[in-house]
């Protein structure tokens, strides 16, 4: 079967082309049938008077009559002017012979007959021949007349005018199917883009998946992908939410086994081993339970507030943080600042981000938020040793502890940036880690007012 976008693309370009390249060259031959016309019968009376009276009297041949024909004779209230022309068809009434009728003697003669054209400002008639002995004789008029013409033969008469036009229609048209081409196709790169930054509830349009085309079809597996890719990531997010949260019952069995044999007088030192790692298995299947919540966004909606009054509670337990461990932090965000968010998920972001900075500062912190071309850009930075740059990105995996001196001594998982990237999709924003100069870590949050 035949590409249609294939056949669109083809007849696209080849009818604009066709059209511009017919309108440009039937524009001579319409102008060529309206400004001639067979010699009109008033006009080939007056031609054929003249004939006659010579005729009658050859000897006006060779009088002074034969040089008056040029000269102007009245007819409907124009000048009129006669030429006549021998056999060789040179005029031998005048030597002042205007170019249109030069012109005009040679389209006559292709004619075969005798007819009228119209130029820009006169009109041409004739031949109108008679024999007079042996030789033949013609005889052409010329009338002052402005006919009124059509408004496209402007175009004709102005050649670098018309070519112009031509090269602006063409481009246009051309312009018009790339536009309508490029549009589904930007569509569907936007979607691509939504779905690589991971926002999988993102689909190509409507209008683009309807189409009868290539790239309707094309939309349409799209989506279909998109589909099967947003049900396997949820499936995935609530599996590992499921068995986080069933692991909990062994768990809490286990922590109350512990808790009856330290009554019961029977604690030694295994027991507390067991104790210690039952309570770190316990905040691991939490921080797991978290980050599922966080991703599928379950019970929590959005709500319009305030930024400051979201992490309010954050930042004071972010300031008694730090002033426990000798350091300072400072908060500049704009208490202006007001947009759509999960106030759970964010805050435990920030939490999250601020608790890193605290660990690894030497002794300055700095969080700041203010609007920026309609977005929230939230900025913390910290006077740590910073992140090996080949790792930057890496660090919001799930599980990836980074051989770097910010992680070395960790005791984490590996799931709090997790946690933190999470909710910042979550709110359709962006996230980004890099180190600073000389010293330290900066990390930048854009979230869509």
């Amino acid at each position: 079967m035949p590409n249609r976008l294939f056949i669109k693309l083809l007849l696209g370009f080849w009818l604009c082309s066709s059209l511009i390249i017919a309108l440009v060259g039937l524009l001579p031959l319409l102008q060529q049938n309206h400004d001639r016309a067979p010699l009109p019968p008033h006009l080939e009376r007056v031609l054929a008077s003249i004939a006659q009276r010579i005729q009658q009297d050859p000897s006006l041949l060779t009088t002074d009559f034969i040089r008056r024909l040029e000269k102007h004779r009245d007819i409907e209230g124009k000048p009129l002017r006669i030429y006549l022309a021998n056999s060789q068809g040179q005029v031998i009434n005048t030597h002042r012979v205007s170019r249109g009728v030069r012109s005009f003697m040679l389209m006559a003669d292709e004619e075969k007959q005798p007819i009228s054209h119209q130029f820009r400002d006169e009109l041409v008639f004739g031949p109108y021949q008679f024999n007079l002995g042996a030789e033949t004789y013609s005889l052409y008029g010329r009338l002052p007349d402005n006919h009124p013409r059509p408004w496209f033969f402007f175009f004709a008469e102005n050649k670098l005018l018309t070519l112009s036009l031509a090269i602006f229609l063409s481009g246009l048209l051309c312009g018009l199917l790339a536009w309508h081409l490029g549009k589904a196709l930007n569509s569907l790169k936007k979607s691509a883009n939504a779905l690589a930054q991971g926002d999988l509830t993102h689909r190509v349009d409507e209008a683009t998946t309807k189409r009868n085309d290539e790239i309707g079809q094309l939309a349409s597996a799209f989506n279909s992908m998109a589909d099967s890719i947003e049900t396997m990531v949820n499936n995935q997010q609530r599996l590992m939410g499921d068995i986080s949260h069933e692991l909990r019952t062994p768990l809490t069995r286990l922590q109350l086994s512990l808790a009856l044999a330290r009554k019961k007088g029977q604690q030694t030192t295994e027991t507390e081993r067991i104790g210690y790692e039952a309570e770190q298995l316990e905040k691991l299947i939490s921080e797991l339970l978290e980050l599922s919540r966080v991703k599928l966004s379950t019970n929590e909606t959005k709500v319009y507030l305030g930024l400051a009054e979201s992490l309010s509670q954050v930042l004071d337990d972010a300031e008694f943080e730090a002033e426990q461990q000798g350091k300072r932090i400072t908060i500049d965000i704009d208490e202006d600042i007001e947009l759509a968010h999960f106030p759970k998920s964010l805050s435990r972001a920030i939490e999250n981000l601020l608790r890193n900075a605290i660990r690894y500062a030497a002794s300055d912190i700095h969080l700041q938020a203010n609007v920026e071309a309609n977005q929230v850009r939230i900025t913390i930075q910290d006077d740590g040793p910073g992140i090996d740059t080949a790792e930057l990105d890496a660090i919001f995996k799930p599980f990836y502890r980074p051989d770097s001196a910010r992680q070395r001594e960790s005791g984490g998982w590996g799931l709090g940036l997790a946690i933190t990237e999470a909710a910042i999709t979550a709110h359709k924003g962006k996230i980004k880690a890099e180190n600073r100069v000389p010293t330290g870590l900066e990390v930048n949050i854009s979230l869509p007012i």
